[in-house]
């Protein structure tokens, strides 16, 4: 009975260790030379935690698809302990034509839809609605896609204070500065530029939307 107990506190302490190296394994992922850091692994969503219905996204061929009933998967990692402000932000992005989707910076996980914390940075082409990829949605939309559906396109996103660049394949196609006297909408009481982390969305069951390479670099004082 002693060696049995004996034996499970090994098999306890030796989960606990595996544990705690993997956790610190995330938390001192070195940055390349350029600054950048993986917020994702290409292989599972560890880091990630989603909200409402997690079936809504899985990884497939080395990317986050986006798929199936609403949804918002919030980055969770150790990663500037998952609160950001100033930063830089890129990742690859493919739509399926007539979806839609966004990635939101300065939010904050919440169980439910809509977000109430933070911007969303538009990734749309061909669905329903007017406000196409690379716009700040409801805040400074565009009205002409700057990307194609089928075609994987990079979303780089740029938070310095107050100002928000929003490039696609390279070309700027937002620069947004947040007024000193913006008021954020009723709706969205938390719509303003602060600190917070990103979150993925997953829009309508007739929208499926893959990202991957999802980099971030913070951007000190």
């Amino acid at each position: 009975m002693v060696n049995a107990m004996k034996h499970i506190q090994w098999i306890v302490a030796l989960g606990l260790l595996f544990f705690f190296c993997a956790t610190r394994a995330l938390a001192d992922t070195p940055p390349n030379k350029d600054g950048w850091i993986p917020l994702f692994d290409g292989k599972t969503l560890d880091g990630w935690k989603a909200a409402e219905n997690p079936d809504s996204f899985c990884v497939e061929d080395g990317a986050i698809v986006a798929h199936r009933q609403r949804a918002h998967l919030f980055y969770m990692g150790p990663v500037e302990n998952h609160d950001f402000r100033d930063f830089e932000l890129r990742a690859d992005v493919k739509t399926t034509p007539g979806s839609n989707s966004g990635i939101f910076f300065h939010t904050k996980y919440q169980p439910t839809s809509p977000l109430q914390q933070g911007y969303e940075v538009q990734v749309n082409q061909t669905h329903t609605d007017p406000r196409r990829t690379g716009g700040l949605f409801d805040v400074k939309d565009v009205a002409t896609s700057p990307a194609k559906d089928d075609v994987w396109f990079r979303l780089h996103v740029t938070v310095r204070s107050t100002r928000v660049v929003v490039r696609v394949d390279g070309k700027t196609v937002v620069d947004y500065t947040e007024p000193d006297d913006y008021k954020p909408p009723k709706s969205r009481p938390g719509r303003k530029i602060g600190h917070g982390t990103f979150a993925l969305q997953a829009h309508d069951p007739k929208s499926k939307v893959y990202f991957k390479n999802i980099e971030v670099k913070p951007l000190g004082d």
